[in-house]
């Protein structure tokens, strides 16, 4: 099963030079809670952003189109079918996205709302074959200035 995790604004702008393009200590807590344990797939430019390290306490697997890739402490590999069975939490970038949302069984999304300076955005999604089955209010504080919400869908018909 894939389930993809991610935050976007208003506009779905995802990131921005490679970042995030905003603080939200809220939804870093919620993506470690959410994968931790699990097994991830991330594409080389999420994880060359994230300091060509692996996330820890996850099974972390890099899809890379480069043979040669290496990334220390994560499986590198060049097609979907490579990936163990089981859950499988993928969590970027916006061609990852992109090539796993038409098997995508599950949709967990931060929302935020404002928008961001963004040159990166989540692909389109047809919300109509979609279901709405969680959403929780993030706490706004002084930490969490930005009003945001956590949300999970499921694909209808599966």
């Amino acid at each position: 099963m894939y389930l993809l995790v991610w935050a976007e604004d208003t506009t779905g702008a995802i990131g921005k030079d490679g970042k995030l393009p905003w603080h939200l200590p809220n939804d870093l807590k919620f993506f470690r809670t959410t994968t931790t344990g699990k097994t991830i797939v991330m594409g080389r430019k999420t994880f060359e952003s994230m300091g060509n390290r692996p996330l820890p306490n996850r099974n972390n697997y890099i899809l890379s189109r480069q043979k040669e890739y290496q990334a220390p402490g994560a499986t590198v590999i060049s097609e979907l079918s490579d990936l163990p069975d089981g859950d499988i939490y993928v969590i970027g970038g916006s061609e990852i996205y992109k090539q796993f949302l038409p098997d995508a069984d599950v949709l967990i999304r931060t929302k935020i709302n404002g928008v961001f300076d963004g040159d990166t955005f989540f692909p389109e999604v047809d919300w109509s074959e979609w279901e709405l089955t969680e959403e929780t209010p993030g706490i706004q504080d002084e930490k969490n200035v930005y009003k945001h919400v956590f949300q999970t869908f499921k694909r209808k018909n599966k």
